[in-house]
């Protein structure tokens, strides 16, 4: 005999909470703006992408960004201010055209 057939109180049950999902219309808007064409593109090789326009720029996540970054292997970055980095568009080409393989 185990000690949870000796034991006289019932055992609790556990509810399960129901997962509630996303009205469609939201996972749409969502997965809308993430593929929406960055209006940036088009400018000059000089203009400045914050580090969140960059991540989007390269389909890469921030976290994965600020690790590109720190291990020196990611494009040039520019010192918006004191806590705001930037990168240049022309410097993300050359980067992205360094990393091309074949």
């Amino acid at each position: 005999m185990s000690l949870q057939e000796t034991d006289p109180r019932p055992r609790r049950q556990r509810r399960r909470r129901k997962r509630t999902q996303r009205p469609i219309s939201t996972r749409k808007k969502k997965r809308q703006q993430q593929r929406t064409p960055l209006p940036w593109l088009r400018g000059s090789d000089a203009s400045v992408l914050s580090f969140r326009e960059w991540c989007q720029l390269n389909g890469i996540g921030e976290r994965t960004g600020r690790r590109i970054l720190k291990s020196g292997n990611g494009p040039a970055v520019v010192q918006l201010s004191e806590r705001r980095i930037g990168i240049r568009l022309g410097d993300n080409r050359t980067w992205q055209a360094s990393r091309v393989r074949g």
